[in-house]
């Protein structure tokens, strides 16, 4: 992409972005839901403007790096410690479920072969916690008990669904599973969690001091970005997804998290986790919309033919498998029926962790263009269904 075309194509971005959330929130729904509406118009399902190329990808991955950051600073960790098991359940269903399901179906039902099989369970185990999170910060839920074991579920499920694409690659490719490989991916990433938090932590008293001296201004917004920037790197090099590092750095530096050996990050400067929010949110404001439009543009409506009765056969069951295995999850919650309504609902979109999945499918030569169709089908669907849905039944949910 040319530097005059980039610009061209950003601007489009951020002003579709913009007027679409606006517009959807006008009418009393979730502004993600505008975002990816907007990237489906502009994207290849419509007007067919808007490319995604490697430059929207890197520009997306910001977004949701950065989203992921200000979801951790608000996250108060003694409240998810408290429904871990619940969310430990939840987010255990959410994957065992729709796979076994989703398999099934495919081997038993669709009469698919077992690798294709395999990729259709492991495409509609995935959770798009960008998604699920960004729905709940637009209905002011992210506070509520639901939030709390969806957002643990949603990480949980994140980390397995890696641990699932990295394997059936590897089957797609070598016709075989390493267990070996396998066991060093669980390993580096639990080993991962237990450290970012703590490096994020001891670097607290460089912060406040960086920023009482900076006599340039922007101190704080540039070592958060950095901060971001390095751990999602580090993530991402021990096969573990990057969104996991940015999550990890916003929760050790939110003000209700404690280490063992250290104190709440207004310890060290009272009031810097309130100047770290106000100067990152700007920059988290213009760039997570960009995520959204880009997971509306990849979605190619175009190659579904909508004309085919195989077509409306096969994704009507899969998507009605998706969403209700997905809506089981809930039944773990302690609550309501509202409760456990809103848990299973929260954990039903797919977004861009379905579509790389159904991506990862195409490029190995597992699914065909029809089955290709109906993944990317099931995909849009369960991304705009919850939404709405969501934002109905925790209406008036503490």
């Amino acid at each position: 992409m040319e530097v005059a075309e980039f610009f061209l194509t950003f601007l489009i971005i951020l002003l579709s972005a913009k007027f679409f959330a606006e517009l959807f929130t006008y009418f009393r729904l979730p502004g993600v839901l505008g975002e990816v509406t907007a990237g489906i118009i502009l994207g290849p399902s419509l007007i067919g403007i808007l490319k995604v190329d490697a430059t929207l990808h890197l520009l997306a991955e910001i977004g949701i790096l950065l989203l992921l950051f200000e979801v951790g600073l608000e996250t108060d960790l003694g409240q998810i410690a408290k429904v871990g098991v619940q969310a430990f359940l939840v987010a255990i269903t959410g994957v065992v479920a729709p796979a076994i399901a989703g398999y099934c179906l495919s081997r038993y039902v669709l009469d698919l072969s077992n690798i294709v099989s395999l990729f259709v369970g492991g495409t509609i185990v995935a959770t798009s916690i960008g998604i699920t999170v960004r729905v709940l910060v637009d209905i002011k839920k992210h506070q509520s008990k639901t939030a709390k074991i969806v957002l643990g579920a949603a990480v949980l499920d994140d980390i397995i669904g890696v641990v699932i694409l990295a394997t059936l690659y590897d089957f797609a490719v070598k016709g075989e599973v390493s267990l070996m490989d396998t066991g060093k991916i669980i390993g580096f990433i639990t080993v991962f969690l237990l450290i970012a938090p703590i490096i994020t932590k001891l670097i607290v008293p460089l912060i406040s001091k960086a920023s009482s001296f900076s006599k340039t201004g922007g101190m704080i917004p540039t070592i958060m970005v950095s901060l971001v920037l390095a751990l999602a790197f580090i993530s991402h090099k021990i096969g573990a997804p990057g969104i996991l590092g940015s999550f990890a750095a916003g929760i050790a530096l939110a003000r209700r998290f404690f280490l063992p050996f250290g104190a709440a990050i207004d310890h060290y400067s009272p009031g810097l986790a309130v100047k770290i929010e106000e100067n990152m949110k700007p920059i988290i404001g213009l760039f997570v919309p960009v995520f959204f439009v880009v997971v509306g543009a990849s979605i190619n409506l175009r190659v579904i033919d909508f004309t085919s009765l195989a077509f409306w056969q096969t994704a009507g069951l899969l998507v009605f498998v998706a969403v209700i295995t997905k809506m089981m999850s809930g039944l773990w919650a302690k609550g309501s029926i509202r409760t456990k309504l809103s848990t299973g609902i929260a954990m039903v979109p797919r977004g861009e962790v379905g579509l790389i999945f159904a991506e990862v499918g195409k490029k190995c030569g597992i699914f065909d263009d029809l089955m290709y169709a109906i993944v990317v089908f099931v995909v849009a669907l369960t991304t705009l269904f919850a939404p709405v849905l969501l934002r109905i039944v925790m209406r008036d949910e503490e």
